[in-house]
């Protein structure tokens, strides 16, 4: 084994982004890597800023991602990955849902939503943005957008080698299996050039 690969998922409450760390999780750990994970939920009811970190490898003494320390930042929102670029190595990745959902401030009146985060993002460093709403919502349901960025995320980490879809079929509720395993499918096939 490598080693430690850190993975940040941060987004906005009841974006699914604990489901996607807890599939994330389980997998790795099915797989035999060592996995400590972290959750902050900051308001996450209320449309809050939430983020995970899950780190893997031989052995990981802490599941606490530092600035800088980040291998792969997947944002389920697009001005959340601008609040969090700087945990990004300069040699890491961001994927993003190219999607706005304005925070209490901005809804508010007191702030104006950034003008051109995915450009901001992509002069920092490598950046794949994604229309994973769009996607989810053609295949039935836009909530399942947080598995076509799992698909992603497991593309752009090469983690393919992990049997996944066993994995997502035991972890969300067996009427929407189809649904998460097809929307986790179509995010692997964005990253394959």
């Amino acid at each position: 084994m490598r080693e430690v690969t850190n993975v940040m998922l941060v987004g906005v409450g009841g974006q699914g982004t604990i489901l996607v760390s807890s599939v994330l999780s389980k997998g790795l750990v099915a797989a035999g890597h060592d996995v400590k994970m972290s959750e902050v939920h900051g308001m996450a009811q209320r449309g809050g800023s939430v983020t995970t970190q899950v780190r893997f490898g031989e052995k990981v003494h802490s599941p606490i991602i530092g600035r800088g320390g980040a291998d792969v930042l997947v944002s389920f929102e697009a001005m959340e990955a601008l609040r969090w670029i700087e945990f990004v190595k300069p040699t890491g990745k961001v994927i993003v849902n190219d999607q706005q959902i304005p925070s209490a401030p901005i809804l508010a009146g007191r702030r104006d939503y950034p003008v051109g985060v995915i450009d901001m993002l992509k002069s920092k460093v490598t950046t794949t943005a994604i229309k994973a709403t769009d996607i989810a919502t053609q295949l039935g349901n836009p909530r399942a957008m947080n598995m076509v960025l799992f698909g992603a995320l497991v593309e752009a980490a090469g983690l393919g080698d992990v049997e996944w879809e066993p994995i997502i079929a035991s972890t969300v509720k067996a009427a929407f299996v189809a649904l998460n395993v097809n929307a986790y499918r179509a995010g692997r096939r964005l990253m394959v050039h």
